[in-house]
């Protein structure tokens, strides 16, 4: 039996999540969908994904506050982040990696960009 890839997106505009959802699911992955950090913090602890992408502005948790909850909890401190943010300041890019996350995705992004993006963490979480 083929494993289906589990990814978690974050994304307080429903129009962005559902094009992320549409791009990731295009390509074979399963795609739970969460609407604030909060929300995603609770559905990556049911969840277990296979990786989470955070959208960095998002009410009740932001994605920073969410990424540092994640890495509290033993069954999702490995789960590779990826966040989203349509601002691309150094300091901000550079403060997201530092909590541990794996890419730094800008807005706007073409799905395939995203597509690519997300493959290529899950194809680097199989070799590590």
């Amino acid at each position: 039996m083929i494993h289906v890839r589990k990814i978690l997106v974050a994304e307080d505009e429903p129009d962005i999540r559902g094009l992320i959802k549409f791009s990731l699911e295009f390509v074979g992955l399963e795609v739970v969908e969460a609407t604030d950090g909060l929300d995603a913090v609770n559905k990556a602890l049911q969840e277990i994904p296979d990786l989470i992408l955070l959208d960095v502005r998002m009410p009740k948790l932001n994605g920073y506050e969410a990424c540092e909850k994640l890495k509290e909890y033993d069954s999702t401190r490995n789960i590779p982040v990826a966040f989203l943010s349509a601002r691309g300041q150094e300091e901000e890019i550079k403060h997201g990696l530092e909590l541990g996350a794996a890419e730094y995705i800008l807005k706007p992004f073409a799905p395939d960009q995203l597509q690519q993006r997300v493959l290529s963490m899950l194809a680097h979480e199989d070799i590590d």
